[in-house]
């Protein structure tokens, strides 16, 4: 089945960001959030997004307004029924995530895909609430989606090779590169991320070097964009420490566990950018 209409579950940074690189790639979206202002308010992200890329010759203003009339706004959930694929992309709490799966396996029609964009949470829990399980993975794109090229696609083990061969398909229409990963807390990347992430705040509380120096030896020493504590900072220090409890609580390992420092500022809410303070401060 060729997935041509998609629909995203959720009003984040994430959400928006899936809804450009769908919308932008010729599918057509339909965008739900709880509340239609904050829906609304997706759809005008995603227009001035568009805006500046054509402003700055990266997108010519036909192909920008194509994309824009692709995508539907709505706090609906029946909205989503005629999807071929629909991703949730709400908060990573299993719960809320299990439940939104009941209901959109009552309003999605029969042989459509039910996605999940979670980072950690185990993809099967979400599956087997549902009356099609083998028609549920993990669809996780990495923020911000409209400029990172990879796409995990996560293989529980109620999914059929149909279900998965589908999605990848999906992912690289989008101009992405699908990699095919196990049901394991972490999946690739934030599995190898965290360990190193949490180990640097490790670092810097037993006092082995400054803020600035760890963050400027991984960048001048391993070629990375961003030192650790700028990139705890912006995923978000809470989004942190829930991503290394989940790892934590599947793998017992204590490289996982989240060291204290990390949960005194996510307790004081000194959560990284979006408070505009965490390792770095960002208010000036």
């Amino acid at each position: 089945m060729a997935i041509a209409r998609i629909g995203i579950v959720g009003s984040g940074i994430m959400g928006s960001g899936i809804a450009e690189v769908a919308a932008t790639t010729g599918h057509e979206v339909v965008l739900r959030s709880r509340k239609i202002e904050s829906a609304q308010a997706m759809l005008a992200a995603l227009e001035k997004s568009l805006a500046r890329q054509v402003e700055k010759g990266r997108r010519e203003q036909a192909d920008a307004d194509a994309a824009l009339a692709r995508v539907t706004a709505t706090a609906d959930l029946a909205d989503l029924a005629d999807c071929d694929l629909v991703i949730e992309s709400v908060v990573e709490d299993l719960d809320v995530k299990k439940q939104l799966f009941v209901e959109l396996d009552g309003i999605v029609r029969e042989g459509a895909i039910l996605a999940t964009n979670t980072s950690t949470l185990p993809v099967v829990e979400m599956a087997v609430v549902t009356g099609r399980p083998e028609r549920v993975c993990g669809v996780h794109f990495f923020n911000p989606a409209p400029a990172m090229s990879l796409v995990e696609i996560v293989r529980p083990l109620t999914a059929s090779d149909e279900t998965i061969a589908e999605v990848q398909a999906f992912a690289a229409a989008c101009g992405k590169k699908p990699v095919e990963v196990a049901d394991r807390a972490g999946f690739i990347v934030n599995a190898l991320l965290f360990p190193y992430l949490n180990n640097a705040v490790r670092m810097l509380e037993n006092g082995v070097a400054s803020r600035d120096d760890i963050d400027e030896a991984m960048k001048g020493g391993c070629n990375f964009p961003m030192g650790p504590l700028a990139l705890l900072d912006l995923v978000g220090l809470d989004t942190s420490v829930a991503i290394l409890d989940a790892l934590y609580d599947e793998f017992r390992d204590p490289n996982y566990s989240p060291v204290p420092r990390l949960r005194r500022m996510v307790s004081a809410g000194q959560l990284g950018r979006k408070t505009k303070l965490g390792f770095y401060d960002y208010s000036k």
